[in-house]
């Protein structure tokens, strides 16, 4: 029963680093990514579509993302989302397939990602602590119940501790990592 409170937290803990990789994917880094455009919905056939179930996606440059649709009829309502979104991003469309071309960024810009990037982290981090302490709760509550005794309940809220330091210097790596992407020129 007690053990099953660690599997819950590193659980819990995996869970919150598989997201803040999720979220840190959606920063735009100077380098094309096509994980810039997995937000983006398009408005098709009587329905919201994801933009990569429409059309195709590549990256034929280092700094330049092609969509080329299925349906060429579908090329405005592209440009459409796109501009629409919050990516910044202006298409150009020649009848054929869409290109955006990511922009080299400025010195000031890439100081505003790392800002973004920390505060990230930093929900993330928080929200490892918040599951550290309701394991410690839970086993507080066990120990009231006399489910388990003091040694056990102080035992496995040092494990849960472990737990919490490694997860967090897990974040913080991640964390490091994506900031020497956005500074790299």
């Amino acid at each position: 029963m007690s053990s099953d409170v660690i599997e819950q937290l590193q659980e819990k803990m995996s869970n919150s680093v598989e997201a803040l990789k999720r979220e840190l994917v959606k920063i735009r880094t100077g380098r094309a990514s096509l994980s810039l455009l997995d937000d983006i919905t398009v408005n098709a056939y009587g329905s919201t579509m994801p933009l990569n179930q429409i059309g195709t996606l590549t990256i034929p440059e280092s700094r330049m993302i092609a969509i080329q649709p299925w349906d060429p009829q579908m090329l405005a309502l592209i440009e459409k989302a796109i501009h629409s979104s919050d990516l910044g991003l202006t298409p150009t469309n020649d009848g054929k397939l869409i290109r955006l071309s990511i922009p080299q960024l400025t010195e000031e810009r890439r100081r505003e990602l790392v800002k973004q990037v920390k505060k990230i982290s930093e929900e993330f981090r928080v929200a490892v602590r918040n599951s550290r302490r309701e394991a410690n709760d839970i086993l507080k509550n066990m120990k009231k119940d006399k489910d388990i005794s003091e040694d056990d309940m102080f035992r496995l809220q040092e494990e849960a501790q472990k737990e919490t330091d490694n997860f967090i210097k897990q974040i913080d790596e991640i964390a490091a990592g994506k900031e020497k992407e956005v500074m790299e020129v």
